[in-house]
C-alpha cells in the first residue's frame, strides 16, 4: 500500500465510520473504483482503532464516569442502582453478540462477505430499514392532525433486553455495507429511543467491539508481519482519528434537529449504482481483492 492510498483510505475511514453509510463498504469501494487491492479486514480493524480513539476523547467524561462507577459498584452495593453502573453492564451485555458471532463467522466475514453484490444489497436493504425507523421517529416527534406526540425513550430507560437488541443490530455490521452506526441507530429508533440516545449508546457500544477486533488483528499481523504495510496503516489510522473526531462533533449536533433521510437516499443510490456497474461488467464482484 502506498502513502497516497493510506491517506485517501484514512480520510474515507474517518468520514464514514460514524455516519450510517458503512465505513467498511466505502473502504472496499474506494479500493475497487481506484483499481487498488482491497485494504482487507486487518487494515479496516486497525484504522477503526483511530476512529474509536476519537470516540474515547469526545465522550471522555461520560466514559470515565461510567467506568469509575461500574468498578466501584462491584464492591459498593449502594452504587449498583446508579445509571452509570447500569450503563457499564449494558455496554458489556450489548457487546456479547458481536463478540460471539465475530469469532464464529470470521472466515466468512473476511472472505465471501466481501463480494460487491452483497455489499450493494446490504447498502439498499439497511437504507430502507433506516428510512422506516427514521420515519417512525419523526411521526412520534411531530404528531399530527389525528396523532398526539409520543415521548421517546432516553438512555435512563435502557434495559437488558434493549441492550441485547442493540448488540444484535451491531453484530449485523460484520457484513460490509450494513454500517455499525446505521444498524444500531435503526434498532434504537425502532425500540422507541430518541435519535440522540440511540446514537450515544451506539458509539459507546462500539468501543469494546472495535478495540477487541483491532487487538486480534494486530496479534494476527504480528504473527505474519509481511501481510500489512505498517507505516501507511499507522498513517491512515492517525488521519482517521482527526477526521473522525470532527465528524462525531458534527453528527451529534446534526441528529438533534435533522432527519436521516439524506443518508437513506445516498445508501440506496450507491447500492443501485454498484449493481449497475457490476451487472454491466464495469466492476468485477471481486474488484480490488488481493489476487482478484
Amino acid at each position: 500500500m502506498s502513502w497516497f492510498e493510506s491517506l485517501i483510505l484514512g480520510l474515507v475511514q474517518g468520514l464514514t465510520e460514524f455516519l450510517p453509510i458503512s465505513s467498511s463498504a466505502h473502504l472496499r469501494l474506494t479500493a475497487a473504483f481506484a483499481g487498488w487491492h482491497d485494504p482487507g479486514a486487518a487494515f479496516t480493524a486497525i484504522t477503526q482503532i483511530g476512529t474509536e480513539a476519537a470516540v474515547l476523547i469526545y465522550f471522555r467524561k461520560d466514559i470515565a464516569r461510567i467506568v469509575s462507577t461500574w468498578f466501584r459498584s462491584l464492591y459498593t452495593k449502594a452504587l449498583r442502582s446508579e445509571q452509570d453502573a447500569k450503563m457499564g453492564w449494558l455496554v458489556i451485555v450489548g457487546s456479547l453478540p458481536i463478540g460471539v458471532l465475530g469469532l464464529l463467522f470470521k472466515d466468512q466475514i473476511t472472505g465471501p462477505a466481501r463480494d460487491l453484490r452483497l455489499t450493494a444489497t446490504t447498502l439498499i436493504l439497511m437504507g430502507l430499514v433506516l428510512g422506516f425507523a427514521d420515519w417512525q421517529a419523526s411521526r412520534d416527534e411531530e404528531g399530527g392532525r389525528h396523532r398526539v406526540v409520543v415521548q421517546r425513550k432516553t438512555l435512563k430507560e435502557l434495559g437488558v433486553k434493549d441492550g441485547l437488541v442493540f448488540g444484535l443490530c451491531q453484530a449485523m455490521a460484520l457484513i460490509p455495507g450494513v454500517s455499525r452506526s446505521g444498524a444500531t441507530i435503526s434498532g434504537g429508533l425502532l425500540l422507541g429511543f430518541t435519535r440522540e440516545a440511540a446514537a450515544r449508546y451506539s458509539f459507546l457500544l462500539a468501543i469494546p467491539a472495535v478495540l477487541a477486533s483491532g487487538a486480534f488483528e494486530i496479534k494476527d499481523v504480528m504473527e505474519n508481519p509481511t501481510h500489512i504495510s505498517w507505516g501507511p496503516t499507522v498513517f491512515a489510522t492517525v488521519i482517521a482519528f482527526f477526521v473522525g473526531y470532527a465528524v462525531i462533533a458534527w453528527f451529534m449536533k446534526f441528529i438533534t434537529t435533522k432527519s436521516f433521510m439524506p443518508f437513506v437516499i445516498y445508501r440506496i443510490l450507491l447500492g443501485i449504482l454498484l449493481f449497475i456497474l457490476v451487472g454491466a461488467g464495469v466492476l468485477s464482484p471481486h474488484a480490488g481483492e488481493s489476487g482478484g
